[in-house]
């Protein structure tokens, strides 16, 4: 019987036929059809297998590695089918999902900060590479630098691409997080198909796209797309080997990930928007028809929190882009709109905690069955429910919701200049945002941070 490990590569091959392509044909690799959900399987097995094969991971030993997420599932994939320990180290923007998957898997996770740059002790590689230290028996796999991460896509990934476009691919599009994708594909292409080019997509505020576009080094700015972009110039990452480069911002990426969903049923990540793009906006360029191959780099399903959740779209600015200072921004940028979670009057305390968990929120308004605000309910009222009936908390959680909320209200227009927020703030009041007669959301002292947060 076949291991989970033999699942590695052979991916499917499919052509975008309902986005506009310009004159060329688009085709998607599907990595996210590899047995974690991503490409990064793919150099996870082999780094693993070469660290055995010269002794430098020994039986009962550590993976350690510093990764975004899609090489520590690998990693966590490939060691736990071993028996090895993994311990991942991620920086704190990767997605929840990811985390949980690692997590699923055996994985040790240490979280980090992702703000702070190479050099700093708690920048993501500099602290892998300490716990790696005073670590026995421990392999620091360093995906940068590791040349088994390129071998594995010059001799799997690129020649299956070869295969399957039938010998005749014009350009491929990749992204950069490590590097090993372009270079072990950009080393095959250059001996087999010296004619394709290589494209890098890249998401803006990464310092790889200025670089091979300007050869400058610019500073390094901030993105949300998650497993590519770098603040450095990895070793791995031949950028020699590309042709042009596309910086994409975090709007467009998610946005294209979104219509490869819609439009083609494809469910892939962030980075797989930035890469979707970047192939778009070469193709519309092109004078001829091409062939062009680019990647889905993992699935969607480990972004559903970010890439395809309305209120993180808003909560960046991105579903909501135009502004004129009212109310109404400060509640879009919480919600999208049409989207508040509120609460019955005859609910119980229990449906009350329980959308409050699901929603991370901290209150809630009561709306009649009319669809009138008549209250609020807030954690406090809960607590103050259960503290009251400490010895049988079911029958706190059983009282309805009427019975706690607070029914004196502050309510504000949804058009009333953002400054009318802050008596309500300085009085401990949320805002009850009405839209005229109808309730639109609330509005917190955390919302309007935000909403400057997005708006600088």
């Amino acid at each position: 019987m076949a291991s989970v490990l033999d699942l590695i590569g052979d991916t499917p091959l499919i052509e975008v036929t309902r986005i506009d392509r310009g004159p060329c044909r688009l085709f998607l690799k599907l990595e996210s059809a590899n047995p974690s959900g991503s490409l990064k399987d793919r150099p996870a097995r082999t780094m693993i297998e070469a660290a055995e094969a010269d002794g430098r991971l020994k039986p009962g030993g550590t993976i350690v590695e510093a990764t975004a997420g899609n090489t520590g599932l690998g990693l966590a994939l490939v060691g736990g089918r071993k028996g090895y320990r993994t311990l991942l180290v991620v920086p704190d923007k990767m997605a929840r999902e990811k985390v949980l998957h690692a997590k699923a898997m055996g994985a040790e996770v240490v979280i980090t900060r992702s703000e702070v740059g190479k050099g700093h002790p708690d920048y993501y590689q500099d602290l892998a590479e300490a716990i790696t230290r005073r670590t026995a028996g421990a392999f620091f796999v360093n995906q940068f630098a590791n040349p088994a991460n390129p071998r594995a896509h010059e001799t799997a990934t690129g020649p299956e691409i070869l295969r399957q476009m039938d010998g005749d691919v014009d350009a491929i599009v990749v992204g950069v997080g490590s590097g090993g994708t372009l270079t072990g594909i950009g080393r095959f292409m250059r001996r087999a198909s010296p004619k394709t080019a290589m494209v890098l997509a890249d998401p803006e505020g990464s310092v790889l796209a200025p670089y091979v576009e300007t050869g400058r080094m610019v500073p390094a700015g901030s993105w949300a797309v998650e497993g590519i972009g770098e603040d450095f110039v990895p070793p791995n990452a031949d950028l020699a080997l590309v042709s042009r480069a596309f910086a994409i911002p975090d709007a467009e990426s998610f946005a294209s990930a979104r219509e490869l969903l819609r439009a083609e049923g494809v469910l892939a990540g962030s980075s797989s928007g930035t890469l979707l793009a970047a192939a778009l906006r070469y193709c519309r360029a092109q004078a001829a028809p091409k062939r062009v191959v680019s990647l889905v780099c993992d699935s969607g399903a480990k972004y559903l929190s970010k890439v395809f959740n309305p209120i993180f779209l808003a909560q960046e600015g991105w579903s909501h882009p135009d502004r004129h200072g009212t109310v109404r921004d400060v509640v879009v940028s919480r919600y999208s709109e049409g989207t508040a979670v509120v609460v019955r009057p005859e609910d119980n305390l229990r449906t009350v905690f329980a959308r409050m968990r699901s929603s991370d929120v901290s209150q809630l308004p009561v709306v009649d069955a009319s669809g009138h605000v008549i209250g609020l309910v807030d954690e406090s009222d809960v607590l103050a429910a259960l503290l009251a009936e400490r010895e049988d908390p079911d029958r706190a959680f059983a009282r309805p919701v009427e019975e706690v909320m607070v029914r004196r209200l502050e309510t504000i227009s949804a058009e009333a200049p953002i400054a009318d927020l802050l008596p309500l703030f300085r009085k401990d009041y949320v805002a009850i945002v009405m839209d005229g007669d109808q309730f639109l959301g609330v509005a917190t002292r955390l919302d309007l941070i935000n909403y400057f947060r997005i708006t600088i």
